[in-house]
Parts: C-alpha cells; structure tokens; sequence
C-alpha cells in the first residue's frame, strides 16, 4: 500500500467475532436441563428394559488372512494428509505474490495468536478450547496494488469433524449481520456447508474505501477461512476461485 496511505485505511484484521458465548449459553442450558431429567428419575421404581427388536442382529465374519482390501494410498487418504504438515496443504503464493506489509503472516500461527484475531479474544480462546481446537496453519500475500489475502486452516482434534463444523456454522451464521457480509453469500460447490462472501464497501470520509470478500467452509476436522482485502472491488469470481482451489487441496 503507497506510504502515503493513511494507517486507518487499512482493514482491521480484528474485524472477526465469536459466537461462543451463545454456544456456551445453549450447552449451559442442556445441562441444566439433564441434571432436572436425572433428578426427576432419581425417584422412580426401575423399570425393565425392552427386549432387542433384532435379536438375531450378528456382525459380519472378517475377511480370511490375506483376502483383506489394500489400504488406500496417501494421495486418497483424507487423514494421511491431514496429519502430516499442515502447512503443506496451503495454497502456494501466486506468481509475483509479494510479502504481507502489514504484518508477514506465513506458516504455523499459536491457538492465542488465532484467538487475538477476535474482538473477544479471552471468550474466544475458551470457545476455540471447547471446540478441540489442535493448531492452526496460515499464509498470507500482497498482490495488485493495494490486496492482501489470508487463508487459515484451523484443525481440530484428529477425526473429530465437529469442531471444524461448528466453527464454521457459527462464522456462517452471523455473516448476513449488517455488520458484514449483510447477506447470505453464495454456495461454495464441492463442499458440506460452505459459503463465499462479498462484503458491502466500507467508506468514511478523507479515507480509501474498503473491500472485503470471505470463504468459509470445512473438511473433515480442518476447518478453513479465507480473507481477501482491497482498495478495489473484488469480484465474486475471485473468492470463489481461491476458495475452490483450497477446497481441492483438501
């Protein structure tokens, strides 16, 4: 961005919330409601159980020795990839890509340097705790004149797909806030539950405009989010072009 761009011009990376409270007001909720239901039963007579619908129910004999299927390959195995390098799943810099300006971010990032990035950062470390969060891979690049962009892939505990799913449902959730995206985004093909986002132009006088775009979606226990900035607008096509690109390194 030229020097003599005022510093506020620049979009806040800050710009990210958290639904935990609201998650952990629900799961507050839930247990209280169990600890009713185990008190209430607490004072009855016990009671039989039914007999198995399908008592003839047998789980299948195992294949004879050497009969077995081959294991399938690294390059088809979701979980032999996610468990290696994380870093490695990142979508390389495009060609003349330059170094983030405003604050190089590139490789692995700290659960807490995750957790500062949202206005409440405190409730957010609990929330992404809760969650399983396990770490956090990230890239970033200037390119064109004034862009920046940012992936992140946040991964859960291995296998446990629902903290990446509930993460992003949750990001899903309040884009259509006026605050943000201010609508419901597009569908993001390919994947479970996700959406690509252009936001309205953010404008104050005496400063450049400000556009924003974002990807959310997730697979299996990784959990992925896109951030593009800019001066200038940015096109749908492009968002959704790096989200579909990432989505296919997955």
């Amino acid at each position: 961005m030229p020097s003599d761009t005022p510093p506020t011009a620049r979009p806040r990376r800050r710009a990210l919330r958290t639904a935990g409270l609201i998650a952990v007001a629900a799961v507050l909720g839930l247990v209280g409601g169990t600890a009713v239901g185990y008190g209430i039963q607490a004072e009855r007579e016990p009671v039989p159980l039914p007999p198995l619908n399908q008592p003839g129910l047998a789980y299948p004999k195992p294949l004879p020795k050497g009969q077995e299927p081959d294991p399938l390959p690294a390059s088809e195995d979701l979980q032999a990839k996610a468990q290696g390098d994380l870093r490695k799943l990142l979508l390389p810099k495009p060609a003349g890509a330059r170094k983030d300006e405003f604050g190089d971010r590139d490789g692995w990032m700290s659960v807490d340097d995750f957790a500062s990035d949202f206005k409440r950062p405190g409730d957010a470390l609990s929330y992404q705790l809760e969650l399983g969060i396990r770490r956090v891979a990230v890239t970033s690049w200037d390119s064109g004149k004034d862009r920046t962009t940012e992936i992140r892939l946040i991964q859960y505990r291995s296998g446990d797909v629902l903290g990446a799913r509930d993460y992003i449902e949750d990001q899903n959730g309040y884009m259509p806030d006026e605050d943000y995206a201010n609508g419901e985004g597009e569908v993001l093909k390919g994947s479970a539950d996700g959406r690509y986002y252009v936001f309205p132009v953010h404008r104050e006088a005496g400063y450049l405009d400000i556009h924003q775009a974002r990807a959310y979606f997730h697979r299996g226990d990784i959990a992925v989010e896109i951030l593009v900035f800019d001066t200038k607008k940015i096109s749908e096509k492009d968002i959704r072009s790096l989200a579909e690109r990432q989505l296919g390194r997955l």
